[in-house]
């Protein structure tokens, strides 16, 4: 069902075919990711129609007066407009934030990275990388540097971050060139990294040679899955598209022990651009996401002692393209997103009940950002897209 594009494979639906969306949410073209009213699907099983992202309310109030439990507030802005970047919290509390695409540079990948201080609540420049790229992942190493690997139309080349020299170095190049890949530090200090090519590769980065070499198969191959390390070592795969570009439902194991993946439980609904978060009960809680039918308000909870999914409660509403950020609390922030419009809405789940409630509005309705759980408690939103990429960055404090 769902088509590839020039720049990374795939993303649903403008004006009822599935391409890309341009950044007046017009014509289909190489931007960002396809959402124009209409395309992609309706809205399927939302339990509440979205809160209106009306920046004259305050962060805890919704139209109808109810104050809610937290709130965003705006920080300083990025110095260059991201989507599809990434946000690393690193050793010393800053966040670097690297690439992406910006409108200014017609919507092609850029090399820029910069750091935010929350003390300060600034952006400053760093470093640039030594290639640039969107759709990358970027993992932070028991060393305290950052691997930056991918993105792009499909590269293969990778690079560290040195905080302390404040400098991007290229390292070994991958295997494959993959872009809607995922990265996952395991225990043993090795990146498994998964997807984001036809052939359902995989890959391990020895973060003290430098070097990545194949490892086992997945059994089906998936571009933008989610990867989700457990408690007991193994890295739950789930969901995305296969090279045909149909979504999927199923989800496998690798192993590292062994170097293998096997196949696990099935989610309840084949999807992607939804979420994984690792919970405290060491369950997996999966939010969101578009299917054939529409984007979704369905979650799900993955229980690693018997290998399934189960329907757990519905979001307040549907969403793709948002984030999930385990809090201190061991709630999780579910934030923005699509859902034929760019949400600015939020919303918490609680373990306890297994149910969502509002939360807050950010400032900025946005998808395709960024989230990332700060030293202090709060967390950094920062960029995505609105009809145009956005240097916005918020704070939510619970």
């Amino acid at each position: 069902m769902l088509l590839s594009c020039l720049l990374v494979p795939t993303f649903g639906g403008c004006g009822g075919d599935d391409g890309w969306r341009a950044s007046a949410c017009g014509s289909c073209s190489v931007a960002s990711l396809c959402g124009c009213s209409g395309g992609g699907g309706s809205s399927v099983d939302a339990a509440v129609p979205d809160a209106p992202a009306d920046a004259s309310l305050a962060a805890d109030e919704r139209p109808d007066g109810l104050v809610l439990q937290g709130s965003f507030a705006p920080t300083g802005s990025m110095t260059v407009a991201r989507v599809y970047h990434t946000a690393t919290l690193l050793p010393n509390g800053a966040v670097l934030i690297a690439g992406g695409e910006n409108g200014i540079t017609n919507a092609l990948p850029v090399a820029s990275a910069e750091l935010y201080d929350p003390t300060a609540g600034t952006f400053t420049a760093t470093g640039k990388m030594t290639t640039a790229r969107a759709y990358q992942t970027a993992t932070l190493l028991p060393s305290g540097k950052v691997l930056i690997a991918g993105g792009g139309i499909g590269q293969a080349s990778a690079e560290l971050y040195d905080p302390a020299a404040g400098t991007f170095t290229a390292t070994g190049n991958m295997t494959v060139a993959r872009a809607g890949h995922t990265a996952t530090l395991l225990p043993n200090g090795a990146v498994l990294i998964v997807g984001g090519d036809a052939a359902g590769t995989a890959e391990l980065y020895d973060s003290v040679g430098g070097a990545f070499t194949a490892t086992g198969n997945m059994t089906t191959s998936r571009e933008f899955p989610t990867a989700t390390l457990l408690p007991d070592g193994t890295v739950l795969i789930a969901g995305g598209q296969d090279s045909k570009g149909e979504l999927l439902a199923t989800a496998e194991l690798f192993d590292p022990s062994a170097g293998t993946f096997t196949a696990t439980g099935s989610m309840t609904t084949a999807k992607y651009e939804h979420t994984a978060t690792l919970l405290n009960n060491g369950k997996v809680l999966v939010t969101g996401g578009e299917a054939d039918s529409g984007y979704l308000a369905s979650a799900e909870l993955y229980d690693p002692s018997t290998k399934t999914f189960t329907v757990v409660g519905t979001m307040t509403t549907a969403r793709a393209y948002h984030t999930a950020t385990l809090l201190g609390s061991g709630k999780v922030l579910v934030a923005g997103g699509f859902n034929s419009e760019d949400l600015a809405s939020a919303e918490l789940y609680d373990p306890s009940s297994g149910t969502f409630t509002a939360t807050g509005n950010m400032t900025v309705a946005r998808d395709s950002h960024t989230a990332t759980l700060l030293g202090s408690g709060k967390v950094l939103v920062a960029g995505g897209f609105n009809g145009e990429d956005l240097a916005s960055a918020e704070l939510y404090d619970e």
